[in-house]
């Protein structure tokens, strides 16, 4: 049964553009008129479409939402305008529709692109007369209901590929709104990443927080699957590292998105390289002494692979290199694995202690096993 409770969680984001939506919202929650919500995967339309209803004379009522996409085709009419008992083989009983349950309150259809045409004009004409017909029903229900749509797709071109019907797209983009992509909002980036972090930390424990060098970071990368994306980062750091300093050192790659992790490769190359307070000129006061930091692991990272290039070579007898060459990183990896292997052993498998024989950090080392493929007991 939908719950009839407001869901506290807000609209966050200073910048414009969050600050003009919420100000539309504000306007228009009263409206009767239909409303539709365009924007990307993962930004949050259905925030968008609980805060109209929150801040609305409905708050008090349901506010019922509905995945057009995640219905079987065969059970949307059923599923949006009920059916009656016998209507079809398993209606066992009268089931009210999703028009009903929200009767006084506010209907959101997500991903409304994807609903069948043949739906699409039934639900054209309750928008039009405000009543159902259930499947089976000898008379129409009434039902007073504000409809909030949405959908990632650009339902203009959809109308003009025959996908989504004109008229329907006209009588529901009375009011539309949009919801911008994260890339967008940079600015917002460390407000989310700390409200979320504070709402996923475990009962009783600490939130993890985000060093100046991991938010500079996310604010360079391009988040395909938006806020949902984020907070599924932060809600996998609150697992892996729980109330800890989140910062580009002590993340293993394999643990960030591909893209993300690509960017903090590229930073540590060019801090590494560089000067990092010249390589950044523009990074907030903040930040810097974070930065330097990584600058200065950078580059014992550096240092520390040519010293254990020059021990590899010295151990070897390599003082001179072949004429015909070797495969310096191939025979590095070759070395590494071995003694991880061995340090596995004499720990019997214990990935702690054999952190410890390594002086490495167990994450790094857990890196380091799932790269070479080793066995732990």
């Amino acid at each position: 049964m939908p719950s009839k409770e407001k869901v506290a969680t807000p609209i966050i984001g200073r910048g414009e553009e969050m600050r003009a939506l919420r100000a539309l919202i504000a306007t228009v929650a009263n409206s009767q008129a239909t409303v539709l919500i365009s924007g990307e995967s993962g930004t949050g339309k259905e925030l968008i479409a609980r805060a109209l209803h929150d801040e609305s004379d409905r708050a008090g009522s349901r506010f019922v939402p509905v995945n057009c996409a995640a219905i079987p085709r065969e059970l949307v009419e059923a599923e949006l305008f009920g059916h009656r008992k016998g209507a079809f083989t398993g209606a066992v009983s009268d089931r009210v529709g999703r028009f009903e349950l929200a009767h006084g309150g506010t209907l959101f259809l997500d991903e409304i692109g994807d609903l069948p045409l043949d739906i699409q004009v039934k639900l054209l004409r309750v928008l039009q007369e405000r009543a159902v017909d259930p499947v089976g029903a000898m008379k129409p229900v009434e039902v007073d209901v504000r409809v909030v749509a949405a959908s990632h797709k650009d339902l203009e071109a959809e109308v003009k590929a025959g996908r989504f019907r004109e008229d329907l797209f006209y009588r529901l983009n009375v009011l539309p709104l949009q919801s911008p992509p994260l890339r967008r909002r940079v600015d917002d980036i460390p407000e989310l990443a700390a409200f979320h972090a504070k709402r996923l930390a475990p009962k009783g424990r600490d939130a993890i927080h985000f060093s100046p060098d991991m938010l500079l970071a996310f604010r360079s990368y391009n988040w395909p699957g938006n806020v949902r994306e984020l907070i599924n980062l932060v809600d996998r750091f609150t697992a892996l590292f729980p109330g800890q300093e989140i910062s580009l050192r002590t993340v293993p790659a394999a643990m960030l998105p591909k893209g993300l992790a690509a960017l903090r490769d590229e930073l540590f190359g060019k801090i590494a390289a560089s000067n990092v307070l010249t390589l950044f000129p523009e990074v907030p006061e903040e930040a810097r002494e974070s930065l330097s930091e990584v600058g200065s692991a950078a580059q014992a990272t550096a240092d520390d692979d040519n010293a254990v290039q020059d021990i590899i070579m010295l151990a070897q007898g390599l003082d001179e290199l072949p004429s015909e060459g070797i495969q310096l990183k191939q025979r590095m990896a070759e070395i590494e694995r071995n003694y991880i292997a061995q340090a596995l052993e004499l720990s019997e498998g214990n990935v702690s202690k054999t952190a410890k024989l390594l002086s490495l950090q167990r994450t790094t080392l857990i890196e380091k096993i799932n790269k070479y493929e080793l066995r732990v007991a």
